[in-house]
């Protein structure tokens, strides 16, 4: 089936957080604005996931409801597949998001006051959710050289020597920076978590949306010994765009890591999960691979789209080399080098919502995050408010 991914959906009055108004006066101080900030797609999602749902909403019953073997078989064969890794069946665990299922590794392993690393600029819920659970935030700044990031390992392995870290938080691929870091990065990076008695928890919630010419290895697939000192959390719903769903897969091959994971979900009643979402999960992980290939070839046309444009209308405007995800992270230091004028003034002017670069660190600053899976027209709409707020 061929997929369209110019049309324009309408998403107002919809319920929808990344559009509503009182959402986006809220979060920018403008409320009629064209969004590109929160991660989730202007794309209506694979033909075969609506069939499921419809099916299933026409059925009329939305009772409490279980996952099938199917459902499970289908997380399985799609992770072989995609990225060579065999995991079992018991080794996976609902939790309706990523975010939630880092919260409750958080309470599982760690204590208040003990300490969570991150490495920053990175996804802004990491440092929310070490904060809300009364734990202290340890960043190893990614190291920005004026092209790419690179990760500062000296640092690393000194912070990770601090017998207060309990928990690696890993962002990968990387958002906001896009990078896919190398096996040879994540090797390093478990070596040094493991010889220092540090539990990784790496989200690979982007891994499906990795671009040509890079490729994405999961963490914990490296090697039997990295398997047992992690946690893997994947979902489809940045994939598939079904954040609404809500459902993520956390993969925990450990199996006294995996009780004491379950004592906390069971501590919080974690476990039914919505029947709308059990049908959507197993289409897209058994339909979904030819809209997920279209859906690539459309966003690498977008980024080179942006690339061009941005180059002949702002030149001194750097994008980081977007390796993964719908997500570009761009330097607009030579136009305000302070992050929080610069994203007022993309707000107040440009008429424009991006998420600001101070909001994932402060390392951050004077960058922006553009969120780029939308209709070309969108995009280019987008990116002209951009060059009229910062080129007055």
């Amino acid at each position: 089936m061929k997929y369209n991914f110019e049309d324009i959906v309408n998403r107002h009055n919809t319920n929808s957080l990344k559009w509503e108004p009182e959402i986006l006066e809220e979060m920018f101080g403008e409320p009629q604005m064209l969004p590109f900030w929160v991660a989730d797609m202007d794309f209506k999602t694979a033909q075969p996931i609506i069939d499921a749902v419809v099916k299933k909403a026409l059925h009329g019953i939305y009772g409490y409801s279980i996952r099938p073997n199917s459902y499970y078989e289908a997380i399985i064969d799609w992770t072989k597949q995609y990225f060579g890794w065999e995991i079992k069946k018991e080794w996976i665990a609902y939790v309706p998001g990523v975010v939630p299922a880092i919260n409750y590794a958080i309470q599982a392993f760690c204590e208040e006051g003990d300490k969570v690393l991150i490495q920053e600029p990175v996804y802004y819920p990491f440092a929310k959710s070490i904060l809300n659970n009364e734990r202290v935030v340890v960043s190893n700044d990614l190291y920005y050289n004026g092209e790419h990031y690179e990760i500062d390992f000296a640092d690393f392995e000194e912070k990770a020597r601090d017998p207060r870290i309990k928990i690696f938080i890993m962002s990968s691929p990387h958002n906001p920076i896009s990078r896919v870091w190398t096996k040879e990065e994540l090797i390093k990076i478990g070596r040094l978590c493991i010889d220092n008695e540090v539990l990784i928890v790496s989200d690979e919630i982007h891994n499906d949306l990795v671009f040509k010419g890079y490729k994405h290895t999961m963490f914990a697939s490296i090697s039997e010994e990295f398997a047992q000192h992690s946690i893997t959390c994947t979902a489809p719903s940045k994939t598939f765009n079904l954040a609404g769903l809500q459902s993520s897969n956390i993969i925990i091959p450990n199996e006294s890591i995996r009780e004491r994971y379950a004592k906390i979900l069971t501590q919080n009643n974690i476990n039914m999960q919505n029947p709308l979402s059990i049908s959507a999960v197993e289409a897209a992980y058994r339909h979904g691979r030819d809209w997920l290939d279209q859906l690539l070839d459309y966003l690498t046309i977008n980024k080179q789209f942006m690339s061009t444009y941005l180059s002949q209308h702002l030149p001194d405007a750097k994008i980081i080399e977007t390796q993964a995800t719908y997500l570009a992270w761009v330097d607009l230091r030579a136009y305000e080098k302070n992050g929080k004028i610069l994203e007022e003034r993309i707000a107040k002017k440009g008429k424009v919502a991006f998420d600001g670069g101070t909001w994932f660190g402060e390392n951050g600053n004077g960058f922006i995050r553009i969120n780029f899976a939308c209709p070309r027209q969108l995009l280019m709409k987008g990116l002209e408010g951009l060059c009229q707020a910062l080129n007055q």
